[in-house]
Formats: C-alpha cells, structure tokens, sequence
C-alpha cells in the first residue's frame, strides 16, 4: 500500500467513526480532540505526509477500535504508535 492510499484509509476510518479530519497550516503537531461532544482530529498540512500519518496512527491509538473492521495494514500501524514503534 503507498503512502498517498494509507493517509486515504485514515481519512476513510475517520469518516467511519464520525471523527472530522481538519488539515491546516500552522505551528502546530496535530492531534486528536474532543469539543463537546465532537471528534476531531487535527492534521497539520505543513508537515510531511509521512508525519501526517504517524499523527493518525497516534491519534486513534486511543480509541477502542476492536469492535469495527480495520485493514490490517492501517490496524498494524495504529498498534506500532501504541507501542511506540512506528516507522
């Protein structure tokens, strides 16, 4: 799976999990957040793609995901960043 298909599968997990994905430019990390009763996750767009989806990983290695379908290779990533070995 290519780089560019991964972030594409985030997005699609969020979309899924009713999570809005916000990408901005800025001087900030990105991260995931809770505004009432709103999910969010926070995408900086400055950053490499690579970053970006690390930020993802991270991101949903807080929520309970075993109860939905997850492609593994997107599954695998998410545990490494719980385990906090990613790339």
């Amino acid at each position: 799976m290519n780089i560019k298909h991964l972030y594409r599968e985030f997005e699609e997990l969020a979309e899924q999990l009713n999570i809005k994905l916000v990408t901005s430019k800025g001087n900030f990390n990105g991260d995931y957040c809770l505004v009432e009763k709103d999910k969010y996750i926070v995408v900086n767009k400055n950053k490499p793609i690579e970053y970006r989806i690390r930020r993802l990983a991270s991101a949903f290695s807080f929520l309970d995901l075993s109860n939905i379908y997850i492609k593994p290779a997107i599954r695998e990533l998410i545990e490494s960043e719980r385990k906090g070995s990613l790339f």
